[in-house]
């Protein structure tokens, strides 16, 4: 990615000084799934771009604060998470980060009844409903698992927040954050672990 000068969130240098490597996405305009993602590092003190604003898209139902976000209401929750996790189809990817390869039998928990909710679970699992992974329409082909409601996990407060592939430019998502290919492929290699890296949701 290359250096540039931007105008950095007010919201980074609140974030624990262990972390050093952080995404911004804010939306281009209120009201719209259309948003723009930056990568930043910290570095000699101060946070860094690592690359210029790329095109992303997020829910349909646009932003949304965490205390009213739901289950199926298609919108992507604001805040900062951790990002811990990187997916695909296929058996590696150019990652530091951890990666786990999908499979026709895994699947991830949407049913808020279910003790095994918004959870990764590779077999049948014990619920009413599920997402597949391995879907026909390959946008799960690479993303990054966002730990949005996780610890602990609140059922119907949204499951399996990812950044992800887009379908294309302007088309929303049911509540992730999608980008092209190219896009996506250059932050998976640009992320690092042992930086701790996060995601910063429509947060300034």
């Amino acid at each position: 990615m290359h250096d540039r000068l931007f105008q950095q969130p007010a919201i980074l240098d609140h974030l624990n000084n262990e972390i050093r490597q952080a995404l911004t996405v804010f939306p281009i305009a209120v009201g719209d799934c259309q948003a723009a993602l930056t990568a930043w590092e910290l570095t000699g003190g101060r946070w860094r771009p690592a690359g210029e604003a790329v095109p992303a898209t997020i829910g349909r139902g646009g932003f949304v604060h965490p205390a009213c976000k739901r289950e199926g209401d298609g919108a992507t929750p604001t805040g900062v998470y951790p990002l811990s996790l990187v997916f695909g189809y296929g058996p590696a990817v150019p990652t530091a980060m951890p990666y786990r390869r999908i499979t026709a039998d895994d699947c991830w928990v949407d049913d808020p009844a279910s003790p095994q909710y918004n959870t990764w679970v590779r077999g049948r699992p014990q619920a009413a409903t599920w997402e597949t992974m391995l879907r026909s329409d390959g946008l799960y082909k690479l993303g990054i698992v966002v730990d949005y409601n996780t610890a602990p996990i609140v059922p119907g407060k949204g499951s399996a927040i990812f950044v992800h592939l887009w379908c294309g430019p302007g088309e929303p998502t049911s509540g992730c954050v999608a980008l092209a290919e190219s896009d996506l492929l250059t932050l998976i290699a640009w992320l690092e672990p042992a930086k701790n890296p996060v995601i910063v949701l429509g947060k300034k």
